[in-house]
């Protein structure tokens, strides 16, 4: 019976030392303009210390479960990943018609649309848990160009990584402005952004000096990286897991090399 007993208190032992960490979540209300922004914190509890950050820029749907899950996915990688609001409220659409006006209002004041994504980025690295100097940003479609955006402000952080995004082209001010490394990656059957659009982006970066690095992703349409996004019924959006599996894999190497503890 002791034998058994002890047995039992020596598993228990290891059971809790071997117990998972556990990705936590909670809503961040901030403020910014006099206008009322509800972000998504995500992180592992386990983690101790201060750690990289990532700030997730979201679609034009509007911080939707899609931005919260690429949060959470992030967190489970050891980062504390903020997907920021980008239109108030926390405003989220299924509708392709309300999301296109939505985010056509943003980008009308690209001093307003770069001042909200810099509000979010702020909260991120507000954060005890985040480490100022080992920050990066993320973005999908809209959000990508949100995160080109904050990049042309001349944020101070280490990298930036845009999916299937409309590509803004910088001035030669806004180009010279950029710190960060960029990763675009563009679906080389995207119909939504103009090649014209990529080629403007590339000899705005090159005449600046950008480090930058723009991958194609043969068969790849719009919105590769969302699964379900094809039942949305609009033509050219198609999920390709080959794309978004490569490109994630991208990002992390990205990530190894700026915003990752060195050893």
């Amino acid at each position: 019976m002791l034998r058994k007993a002890l047995f039992a208190l020596a598993l228990a032992a290891c059971t809790a030392t071997a117990a998972p960490a556990a990705v936590k979540t909670r809503t961040i209300t901030y403020q910014h303009g006099g206008k009322t922004f509800k972000g998504f914190l995500a992180w592992d509890d386990a983690a101790r210390g201060k750690r990289p950050g990532v700030l997730v820029c979201h679609e034009w749907w509007g911080l939707n479960d899609y931005a919260r899950k690429r949060a959470e996915q992030l967190a489970g990688l050891g980062y504390v990943a903020f997907a920021g609001d980008m239109y108030g409220e926390g405003k989220v659409t299924e509708h392709p018609k309300e999301a296109g006006q939505m985010a056509g209002e943003v980008r009308k004041n690209v001093k307003e649309w770069q001042a909200r994504a810099q509000a979010a980025l702020k909260v991120l690295r507000d954060q005890e848990n985040v480490d100022p100097k080992r920050i990066a940003v993320i973005g999908y479609c809209f959000g990508g160009s949100t995160a080109l955006q904050l990049a042309y402000t001349g944020a101070d952080v280490a990298a930036v990584v845009t999916f299937h995004a409309a590509l803004p082209t910088p001035d030669a001010e806004q180009a010279k402005a950029i710190k960060a490394k960029l990763l675009i990656c563009q679906g080389a059957l995207d119909s939504f952004v103009p090649e014209t659009s990529a080629q403007k982006l590339r000899a705005a970066l090159d005449e600046a000096g950008v480090d930058y690095e723009m991958i194609y992703f043969g068969g790849a349409y719009h919105s590769f990286t969302v699964k379900g996004i094809d039942k949305v019924g609009v033509k050219g959006l198609a999920y390709n897991a080959a794309a978004d599996r490569r490109s994630w894999q991208a990002m992390r190497n990205l990530f190894h090399e700026t915003i990752d503890a060195k050893e």
